[in-house]
């Protein structure tokens, strides 16, 4: 059976972003994780557009998993903000690799064209 321990969102109903994404420990003999996702939105610092980025977020895990619903309400928390999609990329990654604590991360952010250019943004950090 799975530890649970310290998971307040999964099995809740919740209506709200969260700040940080939550964590189990991991299985062993997991090598890589990766969650893929077409909807996380911010604002454009500048000009207050909304932009819509594709995420992809690969670890390698160290003694933690990152548990998927809190990752979805952690994500959700940028359709309000204003950033930058080189400094979303990076802020993602910041937050996996303190949290969930991997051996490597890697997110890459590909944001959707406005304007007919598409940015894609890599952050890749080691334990």
């Amino acid at each position: 059976m799975s530890d649970t321990t310290g998971l307040t969102v999964l099995g809740k109903t919740v209506q709200h972003s969260i700040e940080h994404v939550e964590v189990f420990p991991a299985p062993k003999n997991i090598s890589s994780v990766t969650f893929d996702t077409d909807e996380v939105q911010s604002i454009c610092p500048v000009t207050n557009q909304p932009d819509i980025s594709s995420v992809s977020i690969e670890y390698e895990p160290g003694d933690f998993c990152i548990e998927s619903k809190s990752l979805k309400l952690y994500l959700w928390g940028f359709r309000d903000r204003a950033v930058f999609a080189e400094a979303l990329a990076a802020e993602i990654a910041g937050e996996v690799m303190a949290t969930a604590k991997p051996r490597r991360v890697c997110v890459t952010l590909t944001q959707h064209p406005r304007g007919g250019i598409t940015i894609t943004a890599v952050s890749e950090l080691r334990a």
